[in-house]
């Protein structure tokens, strides 16, 4: 669950955890010059991660997964890495560029997620709502998987090109709740919009009764939108440990996306049965696609720039503006190397 300390104390406390880590881990590995080949995870309840489904279909080789728990945000999955408590983690691409200006040494090496025709984040509203365009959002609240991620920076964007004032869309209340439990507080009533996205947002459509306000999608066209990450000094003492699971992943992308829909879905079905953890397999039932634009989960300088820009525009970001290619490294994804492939 998201911390309820405040942020920039939690993250004060990561980037000094995370020097302390990186001394002793440097003393360890790089003195022997062994690689590691276990990868500590966080994974999402009822879902399939594109590692776990590399994992399955044999592409990480000899690389093992080692799942420590789940989490329900992608700040707090980096935040987790950054300080040592996970190999890897992935969050919006926005989140990975606040938290490396805060200067945590975090590198993305890979797309994991994104928005296109079949899968986007969608804001909806039950069908008797009044809510239909930015200005009836004033004084409303809207539900999320967690704040200062995709689906806040997606909303305040929508909200700005609305013609909304900073102070206006001050009166906009996000408010973070599990994903599994945000269609149930819509019909509740206890939000008054609810930020679906993937299966868990299929699912809810399907039970009717909601319509869509906006997609990110429609307001941003096809993009990759959140990036997975390792600390800078676990990228040093295990390249090809690295490059073994950002290759893997982007194998992963490119087979579910040369797949009918049916051997997809049976296929993560067949994982989390298997993984035993005593998890509901439906919302798979409802997976159409990753959402990510590039082949092989390659990275693009767009992907970073949408959301300094945003960040900047906001005044979430002071100083010096990042330049994206300093934010995300292509060189351990065969995807990127020509005749690779994915």
């Amino acid at each position: 669950m998201p911390s309820t300390r405040s942020p920039r104390r939690a993250l004060t406390a990561a980037v000094a955890l995370l020097a302390l880590t990186t001394a002793t881990a440097c003393g360890t590995d790089a003195a022997g010059g062994v690689q590691t080949k276990e990868l500590r995870y966080q994974g999402s309840v009822g879902q399939v991660t594109l590692p776990e489904l590399a994992a399955d279909l044999g592409y990480l080789g000899d690389v093992k997964l080692d799942w420590i728990g789940n989490v329900t945000g992608g700040p707090a999955d980096i935040q987790a890495t950054a300080t040592g408590q996970s190999d890897f983690g992935g969050a919006f691409n926005g989140a990975i560029v606040k938290l490396q200006a805060a200067d945590a040494p975090i590198t993305a090496v890979v797309s994991y997620y994104g928005s296109d025709a079949q899968t986007f984040q969608g804001y909806y509203v039950l069908d008797g709502s009044p809510i239909r365009g930015p200005r009836d959002l004033i004084g409303k609240r809207v539900g999320m998987n967690t704040l200062g991620a995709h689906a806040e920076a997606v909303l305040r964007t929508w909200l700005a090109r609305g013609g909304l004032t900073a102070a206006e869309i001050g009166k906009v209340e996000p408010v973070a709740l599990p994903p599994v439990n945000t269609e149930q507080s819509l019909r509740a009533r206890q939000i008054d919009v609810a930020v679906l996205g993937g299966v868990i947002r299929d699912k809810a459509v399907a039970n009717g009764g909601i319509r869509t306000v906006f997609t990110d999608y429609e307001l941003l066209g096809p993009f990759s939108a959140g990036s997975y990450v390792f600390r800078d000094d676990f990228l040093t003492r295990n390249p090809d440990t690295v490059r073994t699971f950002v290759t893997a992943v982007g194998k992963a992308i490119e087979w579910a996306r040369a797949q009918p829909r049916e051997t997809v879905v049976a296929r993560l079905k067949a994982i989390i049965t298997a993984r035993g953890r005593n998890e509901d397999t439906t919302l798979v039932e409802y997976w159409k696609s990753s959402g990510v634009a590039e082949p092989g989960g390659v990275i693009t300088d767009r992907e970073f720039a949408t959301w300094i820009d945003w960040l900047v525009g906001s005044g979430e970001l002071k100083g010096e503006r990042p330049k994206p290619s300093d934010l995300y490294t292509n060189r351990f994804n065969a995807a990127a190397t020509p005749g690779g492939g994915a």
